[in-house]
């Protein structure tokens, strides 16, 4: 009895505790790349050096995570259009205005913009009529409600920055003239909106690009293999984008220096580790359970920005961020609450099927 209840807990704790890590590692990354952009690193470079380490990486290793299963045919032509598509929505476009919209911001305002994911999802499934609104649902009351609550606080963030949480003395502020922080969070000048707005932009590729995933993964299941030719479509068109926008040759020297150092974590991270992780605890949880932690995001910036850094986060931001993710909550729910109505609805149907299917004729159709 005791190992039995051991295990469900093991169950439980095991995915949590990982998936908890995946976002505090993830914020950690965010802070370390907004310093080596503000250090002069070319955010062309990083995205072009990044996604080429990664999809070298995820290539070999996509293949070994599904050596055991069932082999289908991956280059047709229509699975390759959905890799372009894939690659260009969720790698190039997405990548570039996110870390765009990260060098004229900050962390916490990256996750404030992550957070608009599920609201954005909603209207595009409104807009092109895949969901109808239709007002006795309780489940698209509650979406259409966390989605006004949603833009509301990425509004928030955007108009109101507010004062610092943690500021520094004249002391300390004299002391960083002479001696640059290790690490930066948040620098002056800012381009506030306009960060934010990038941001935005960012995230609606992300959903985009979760809509042609999701037909990918039906036509093809496996799905660290979608993800690393997606990755290599995306790495070949973030190159040559790369390559028109920085042709300082010098930029694309790499050192052995801290900004080496951050395209090989990033690398390994973005395309093994998180990808595993997630992948996993969606096959184990369900496709609902990941996105739960992406507010996380928000504790550990907080956390970060107010522990280790001054004049670094506002107030203005941590309130925008909170109400934001209110509202990505109760999308969320809203999105959980639709599928336990359908998957009553088909228990039922099949049950109601079962009842008027002859027995006779039930085993004429096995």
């Amino acid at each position: 009895m005791m190992g039995l209840v051991r295990g469900q807990m093991e169950e439980e704790m095991v995915p949590f505790t990982l998936m908890v890590i995946m976002e505090g590692c993830t914020i950690g990354l965010t802070i370390l790349t907004k310093t080596a952009m503000n250090g002069g690193m070319s955010p062309f470079v990083f995205i072009a050096y990044t996604n080429a380490l990664g999809s070298i990486l995820l290539l070999p290793y996509s293949f070994f995570f599904h050596h055991r299963g069932i082999e289908q045919p991956l280059f047709t032509l229509p699975l390759m259009l959905r890799f372009f598509f894939l690659g260009l929505t969720g790698v190039a476009i997405s990548q570039n205005l996110a870390f765009f919209g990260l060098y004229y911001s900050s962390p916490i305002v990256v996750c404030v913009m992550g957070l608009l994911m599920p609201a954005i999802s909603f209207l595009l499934s409104v807009i092109t009529r895949t969901t109808k609104l239709d007002w006795r649902s309780s489940s698209i009351r509650v979406k259409v409600i966390g989605t006004l609550i949603s833009i509301m606080g990425a509004i928030f963030v955007q108009v109101y920055k507010g004062p610092f949480i943690r500021k520094a003395a004249s002391d300390d502020k004299l002391e960083a003239k002479i001696n640059p922080p290790l690490l930066i969070f948040y620098s002056t000048p800012d381009r506030w909106v306009l960060g934010s707005t990038l941001l935005a932009a960012s995230s609606l590729s992300v959903c985009v690009w979760n809509i042609i995933q999701v037909g990918t993964i039906k036509q093809y299941p496996q799905v660290m293999k979608v993800v690393s030719f997606y990755s290599l479509a995306g790495t070949i068109q973030c190159s040559i984008f790369s390559l028109i926008m920085e042709r300082n040759i010098d930029a694309w020297k790499l050192k052995l220096n801290m900004e080496l150092l951050l395209i090989i974590i990033t690398a390994i991270f973005g395309s093994v580790i998180r990808s595993t992780v997630h992948a996993s605890c969606a096959e184990m949880k369900g496709h609902l359970y990941v996105p739960m932690f992406k507010p996380f995001g928000i504790v550990f910036a907080t956390a970060f920005g107010s522990t280790f850094f001054t004049n670094s986060l506002h107030y203005g931001s941590v309130i925008g961020a909170v109400i934001t993710g209110m509202g990505y909550y109760t999308v969320t729910w809203g999105n959980i609450r639709e599928d336990e109505l359908l998957r009553k609805g088909h228990n039922s149907k099949d049950a109601a099927d079962d009842q008027k299917v002859p027995l006779l004729q039930e085993d004429s159709q096995v």
